[in-house]
């Protein structure tokens, strides 16, 4: 019997993506597609899906809304995936369900589908759904992260916070730059900059921060500006603003 898959999410280029994903495996059916969370809700309890690629960004109800709105004991299956890393790597580390990032390559669909099916072989555990569930639904406010899960070169490695020099906002993504690697997420600076150990990142311009073990000098610049000289060489422009951040720096006292 085939796999009856539902996938949900708001972005049509990504509902196309993973649909051409499944199309190629002989033990699944999609069943449908929705693009938003409401539809997503009435479509899993008319079709009842053994499986559910759901996002968790969606605008009015998001993907755990879903899972509160389905109840825990009625979800199928169900395969996070989202363009927002900030709880991956949590998630990765409990390992009851899978969690896509976006972009993620057909190797690494593959392998969360895989597990899927396992699941439906009978080893699914409501318990580690709801577990997860409450673990990827809560709040940002927690402990400095240590390691960030970043796309790279269709997969997902694990960069080390210390690791990065600086950070910089580039529209509706940041991009770390550590040493001469370079790396996107979708995500806000101010988010970004939450899960930062305050002691060693500080924001000295409304789009940059910068790892403090990387400054090898400031210099001042005019009309109350300073020039933050990295050891890789490059040079950022601080807002004269910044007063904190300058006296933490030495600048002021």
């Amino acid at each position: 019997m085939r796999i009856r898959t539902l996938i949900v999410d708001d972005e049509p280029p990504a509902i196309s993506r993973v649909r051409r994903f499944l199309d190629r495996d002989p033990d699944v059916e999609v069943v449908g597609a929705c693009g938003d969370g409401a539809t997503a809700v009435s479509t899993i309890r008319d079709l009842h899906p053994d499986l559910v690629l759901l996002d968790v960004q969606m605008p009015e109800m998001d993907g755990f809304e879903v899972v509160s709105k389905v109840g825990l004991g009625r979800m199928p299956v169900t395969i996070f995936v989202t363009a927002h890393d900030r709880y991956a790597l949590r998630a990765f580390e409990v390992h009851a369900l899978d969690y896509l990032l976006k972009p993620f390559g057909k190797a690494r669909f593959t392998q969360a589908l895989s597990r899927a099916k396992e699941q439906l072989g009978g080893k699914l555990n409501r318990d580690a759904l709801r577990a997860v569930v409450a673990m990827l639904s809560t709040g940002t406010a927690h402990a400095p992260t240590e390691r960030l899960p970043v796309a790279h070169d269709g997969r997902i490695i694990f960069l080390d916070m210390t690791e990065i020099d600086w950070i910089e906002a580039s529209g509706n993504y940041v991009r770390l730059h550590a040493g001469a690697r370079e790396y996107e997420l979708r995500e806000t600076l101010t988010c970004i900059e939450q899960k930062l150990n305050p002691r060693d990142f500080v924001r000295i311009h409304r789009s940059t921060i910068v790892n403090v073990r990387s400054i090898k000098e400031i210099h001042r610049w005019f009309r109350g500006h300073h020039l933050v000289v990295l050891n890789g060489g490059q040079e950022l422009r601080m807002s004269r603003y910044q007063r904190e951040v300058a006296k933490r720096l030495g600048l002021e006292s």
